[in-house]
This record gives structure tokens, C-alpha cells and sequence, in this order.
């Protein structure tokens, strides 16, 4: 059996074919397209959906040009995609604007109007937030929830809103697009925080879409993750390059799969990912929320487990703004080496790319940074405190400090802010003492073992953590074609394949510079909104 996984990031597209053997999965080839993300002056986030679809069918095509045979015996397609992002579209499917992503934070003026207002808890509406978490186990306390977003369009852009006939997400409509169908899987439904969690089948909450005015006609029919959407259209299959009739499965966002695909269903279990954004999930049996700290236990792939979840904006993309601003020469002020001496002109580079030449730099940093302190707030932060404001900075250099230290203290700045979540989630449950680490900054054995340093805990990859997304829609797929029983059983054949134990000697500097790291923001909290609250 084949499957097909498109794992859509916030940067790009990772299209995965896999073949199911004796229930375990193999990979056969796997394409990568990228596509914008547009940071706009008003705290604007926006993408192309367009650009997505057309991301879709450049990378299938592509598999296509070497496993045609292979492609032309797909049974599933299914998706892992990034969440919370709003995808109004037309009767026809069509998108009527941009998906307004995740890291959207337009929406403060439709949030106080919509919670803060009379008797308020941690600023929210009292008896608003007691209806919402009664009923939803969570609430739309974040400018950058969907709902507000939702709002946002309605308030702003009216002749669009009046268009509206189904209100979607991401993954949601590509496998529209696919099918003709607008379904919604669980999860995704959770994620607008209307979805009423006492019912079964799952239901959308009529009493919270009252609460917070939204029309419940936007509000498409709710599915398993494993469940089949529709069949793939003759036109879209076409475009894809790919036989119609395949089942599109609705598959889950990427805080539902990346688990699975980590191997970390079970309750108890911890899994950190570090893509462009980053999170500490830890699984459980019932429901938490901590509203003082933006952490919540989420609905994920599989019914009854939940994944209490808290999320950091700015994870990889502090790497990848380091590399842009630090690492690369943008101004032209230094000169090639092979200017300096041509006799290095004809060896083989010893390091393939800019990434694992910044790796083996940061190793030669002494842990600690020499004492710098980088905060990974590039975008504002979400959790355990919530501000649209906050930014990151280097705190602590002196005339000693070089960028071999600023380098080494953004990956320790990312891994403190990972503490920080492990340290407020034991608040509400036990997190694991051996954490499964997954996404693109687990192919760094550096950058491993200074995250398993700063938690004090072991830290395990799986052979493939950065396409992990795209295994977690397979698995999910896989048991939506009747593989597996349970997504748990396909998730329990994804073994540990390297670890990485915490080294006692630098517990102290690590511990030292941790306490200092979570006094910053609480430091520099006005002076954050004096710069930045006022645009």
C-alpha cells in the first residue's frame, strides 16, 4: 500500500510518499516547495492559498518524474498542516482573501470588544470566560485566536465577509479543494474554540457561537482525523499528477500529528518540536487549562487523549534570523576566502551548508554564552505570557562578547523558553523525564544536547525527526484505510534512534542563566509596549 502526506508549514510544503509494509512505514521520496508568508505593518500574517495549492502540484509532479508506477497506486492522501489560520471561502470552495495565519495579531480591537469587557479575570469577560470554558474547555483569550480573526474580516473587509460560506483552515481547505467537500477534523475544530467537547459525535457549541456572534452556517461538518473526507477530483487530480478516486483523509494540524509521527501518543508522554515555531506538548487523559500562563490540553488525532499544549512563535525562525543577520555577509564587508588565498579555491567545502558551519561554531562556545541572554520573542509570545508587544534581544554582551556567543545564546534563548513551558505545564500534570525532541532543530546533535543540558532531562530524536509531520499524516491515513486500529499503534513503531543525556557539569551556569532569562520580559514589559504598542 501507498500513502501520500503533505506536511504545509508556515515556510513550505513537505509532499511524502510512504509505503505501508507489515504496518511499518518506509519512505520512498520526498519534495519541498516554499511559499511566502507576508509580515504586513499593521501585525499583519498573511499567505496565498494559491500559492499553497500551487506548492501541492509542483512537488507531487515532481515525485512523479521518478515513481509514477508507485503514485499511480496511492489509496490515501492526507495532510499535517499548521493550525488556526482562517480560510474563508466561497459556495464554490474558492478562497475570498489570504488565510490570515496563526501569527496574525490584527485583532486586539475585536478581542477587548469582544472579552474584555464588565467583571474581568486575567482581562477577560468573567462570565464569558466561565460559559466558554464550561463548554469548550478553553477560550478565545489570544489576539491571535481565529475567532477574533473571523471578526477582524467582518469588521474590515465587509463585502468579503458577506461572500462567506464556509469558515476553514488550512489543511481544511486544501482537502476542500481536493474533494469538494468542507469537512473540518476534530482537532481543527477544537482549535476555533467553538467546538462543544462534552458531545459525541463532536458538535460545535450553539451557546459559545452566540456568546461570541459567529454564524454557525460558516461552520462545516466535523470528522475524525481519520476519516474520509471525499475523492480526489478528475480536474484537481490532474493538476497534481496523480490517479482520481484517491480518498483525501482529513488527517490533523501539526500539534495533533507531530506527536503521533514522534512517537509520543501515550498519556504521560512529552514531545518538544522546533520548526519555524516551536512547543512543549505533554499528553493526558483529561483536560487542563492554565489562563494565567495562554497553556491549554487540546483535542489531538485520537479521541480521548489530550495534548496540553503551549506554543513559542519564533522557534526556528530565530535560527534562520541569525544566519540572515549575523552569520551571512549582507553588507559585503568581508572578502571571499578564495580572494584571501587562492589556494583554497579547488577543496572540497568541509561543511555543506551555512547551518551545519553555524552548528560547529556554537560548539565552540562555552555553554552560557558568556553570559549573553537572547530572548526568542521575534513575532510577540503566546505562552506561559501573553504579549504582541514583547521582542527578542541579546541582553548582557560586553567587549568580549563575539558571535560565536550571540549564535550559541539564540539556541539557548529557544531551549530556555522550552524550560519555561516544561517548568508551567508541571503545574497542571507530570511531564516525562525522557522527551522525544522532533522538527528541524533535532537534526542538530549540537543543538540536542544543549536543550537536554538546559532541561536537565534525556532527550531522544527519531531517525527522520524533520519530516515527522509527514509521517504522522501517514499514520493517520494508514488507519483510516483500516492498517492500524488506533492511530496509538501506528505511532508505536516509531523507535528512538539517538539520545542524548544531560552533563552534570553545566547544570549550575545553565540553572544561573534560566532564573535570569525569565526576569526579562517582567524588566522590560513597558518598555516593550512603549516601542511597539503604539502602531
Amino acid at each position: 500500500m501507498y500513502v501520500l502526506s503533505y506536511d504545509i508549514g508556515t515556510s513550505g510544503v513537505k509532499t511524502c510518499l510512504y509505503q505501508v509494509v507489515d504496518k511499518k512505514l518506509l519512505e520512498v521520496a520526498a519534495e519541498m516547495r516554499e511559499y511566502d508568508l507576508y509580515i504586513l505593518p499593521d501585525g499583519g500574517a498573511e499567505q496565498d492559498p494559491e500559492q499553497w495549492w500551487e506548492a501541492l502540484c509542483s512537488s507531487t509532479q515532481a515525485l512523479r518524474k521518478e515513481h509514477a508506477a508507485e503514485l499511480d497506486q496511492v489509496e490515501g492522501i492526507s495532510f499535517c498542516s499548521q493550525m488556526q489560520s482562517v480560510v474563508l471561502v466561497d459556495k464554490e470552495g474558492n478562497a475570498l482573501r489570504n488565510s490570515m495565519s496563526y501569527m496574525d495579531q490584527r485583532s486586539t480591537e475585536q478581542l477587548k470588544k469582544g472579552l474584555g469587557s464588565g467583571i474581568t479575570v486575567f482581562g477577560m469577560n468573567a462570565r464569558k470566560l466561565a460559559i466558554s470554558l464550561r463548554h469548550t474547555g478553553a477560550v478565545s483569550g489570544s489576539v491571535k485566536d481565529p475567532v477574533w480573526k473571523y471578526h477582524w474580516v467582518r469588521d474590515n473587509e465587509p463585502e468579503i465577509f458577506a461572500q462567506v460560506h464556509s469558515w476553514l483552515d488550512v489543511k481544511d481547505y486544501l482537502a476542500a479543494r481536493m474533494t469538494g467537500e468542507c469537512k473540518r477534523s476534530e482537532d481543527s475544530a477544537f482549535t476555533t474554540l467553538l467546538l462543544d467537547i462534552h458531545s459525541n459525535p463532536p458538535q460545535w457549541s450553539k451557546e459559545v457561537c452566540k456568546l461570541f456572534d459567529v454564524n454557525m452556517e460558516h461552520l462545516p461538518e466535523i470528522i475524525p482525523s481519520t476519516g474520509v473526507v471525499g475523492l480526489l477530483r478528475e480536474q484537481q487530480a490532474k493538476e497534481l499528477g496523480l490517479p482520481a478516486g484517491i480518498k483525501v483523509i482529513s488527517g490533523g494540524g501539526d500539534n495533533s500529528l507531530i506527536g503521533v509521527g514522534a512517537g509520543a501518543t501515550n498519556i504521560g508522554d512529552t514531545h518538544i518540536y522546533w520548526g519555524t515555531s516551536g512547543w512543549v506538548i505533554t499528553v493526558a487523559d483529561k483536560q487542563f487549562v492554565d489562563i494565567s500562563a495562554m497553556i491549554a490540553g487540546i483535542v489531538g488525532a485520537e479521541r480521548g487523549r489530550y495534548n496540553y499544549f503551549a506554543e513559542l512563535e519564533t522557534a526556528g525562525k530565530c535560527f534562520q534570523w541569525v544566519r540572515d543577520h549575523l552569520a551571512l555577509d549582507e553588507i559585503n564587508i568581508y572578502l571571499d576566502r578564495t580572494d584571501i588565498n587562492p589556494e583554497e579555491a579547488d577543496k572540497e567545502p568541509e561543511y555543506k551548508n551555512l547551518y551545519s558551519y553555524m552548528n560547529k561554531v556554537i560548539e565552540q562556545a562555552e555553554p552560557g554564552s558568556g553570559g549573553v541572554i537572547f530572548t526568542p520573542w521575534l513575532h510577540g509570545n503566546r505562552c506561559p505570557f501573553e504579549d504582541p508587544n514583547a521582542r527578542g534581544m541579546f541582553f548582557n554582551i560586553g567587549i568580549e562578547t563575539g558571535k560565536t556567543e550571540l549564535l550559541r545564546a539564540v539556541i539557548e534563548g529557544v531551549c530556555f523558553h522550552l524550560r519555561w513551558f516544561i517548568e508551567t505545564q508541571e503545574k497542571k500534570t507530570p511531564t516525562a523525564q525522557v522527551v522525544r525532541f522532533v522538527g528541524g532543530g533535532a537534526l542538530g546533535e549540537v543543538t540536542c544536547q544543549i536543550l537536554a543540558d538546559i532541561l536537565g532531562r534525556t532527550v531522544e530524536t527519531p531517525a527522520d525527526p524533520q519530516n515527522i509531520g509527514s509521517v504522522g499524516a501517514a499514520i493517520v491515513t494508514a488507519c483510516g484505510l483500516g492498517v492500524y486500529e488506533t492511530v496509538s499503534e501506528g505511532a508505536s513503531f516509531i523507535k528512538a534512534a539517538k539520545r542524548y543525556e544531560p552533563n552534570p557539569e553545566v547544570k549550575a551556569v545553565y540553572d544561573r542563566n534560566f532564573v535570569a532569562f525569565k526576569t526579562l520580559y517582567k524588566n522590560n514589559k513597558k518598555t516593550f509596549a512603549l516601542l511597539n504598542g503604539g502602531k
